[in-house]
């Protein structure tokens, strides 16, 4: 008997954007982190770097055109409140978006268009870093998240628009590769991370992550 088809997020729960900038580090105590979100009031508007009243700290491992929006699933938000028994609030997880349906077994390429004018692009998956487990408080932290692999998926904007919880969300396309998010970050199914690297045009980080998934799997 085939497991079920994770299904597609519809709608967004929540839009999150930076409350206030951090110092986590206390080996690097300049150094500042914006993964404290929390949800917005109204809609937002989404632009090629992503959403107007958000930002990143970090620039050289997050942000920028093939990050712009990070989203999350809210069914693996609560797996994970469940598992270390306590409230993780909206916006915890680092990302902007929460969404009811699956992110992390999303084709790479799919197109979600958000309301009437927002569309983004499903890219890479979410590396847990030592912020996130500084931010989490628990022990082994990136281990666990790794272990489970649910990332969550990075976005580029293809087409800017508003965005506000409760806004419909619907699949536009999805190529024919097979690839998913997960595959990227988990090395699996290595036949269909070859024929992604075939694939014509792919962003710079979408064809890294993809390389290097394959490298480990081989």
């Amino acid at each position: 008997m085939t497991a079920p088809q994770p299904a597609p997020p519809t709608r967004v729960l929540a839009v999150c954007v930076v409350d206030r900038e951090l110092r986590l580090d206390p080996r690097k105590p300049d150094q500042r982190t914006a993964i404290d979100k929390r949800p917005a009031d109204g809609p937002v508007e989404v632009g090629p770097l992503g959403l107007a009243t958000d930002h990143v700290c970090d620039t050289r491992h997050h942000g920028g055109h093939e990050q712009a929006v990070y989203a999350y699933s809210d069914h693996e938000a609560r797996r994970w409140a469940q598992e270390l028994g306590r409230e993780l609030p909206l916006g915890w997880f680092g990302e902007n978006l929460r969404l009811d349906g699956d992110t992390t077994d999303l084709v790479v390429g799919t197109r979600l268009r958000i309301g009437n004018t927002l569309e983004l692009e499903a890219t890479i998956p979410r590396t847990p870093c030592r912020t996130f487990a500084l931010w989490s408080g628990e022990d082994g932290w990136v281990k666990r998240f790794t272990e489970r692999g649910d990332s969550g998926a990075y976005f580029r904007v293809l087409a800017p628009g508003p965005v506000a919880a409760g806004d419909p969300v619907t699949v536009a396309h999805v190529p024919d590769h097979g690839a998913t998010i997960r595959d990227l970050f988990t090395g699996a199914r290595p036949e269909r991370l070859r024929t992604l690297l075939d694939a014509d045009d792919l962003p710079p980080k979408v064809e890294r992550d993809a390389a290097r998934a394959l490298q480990r799997a081989d």
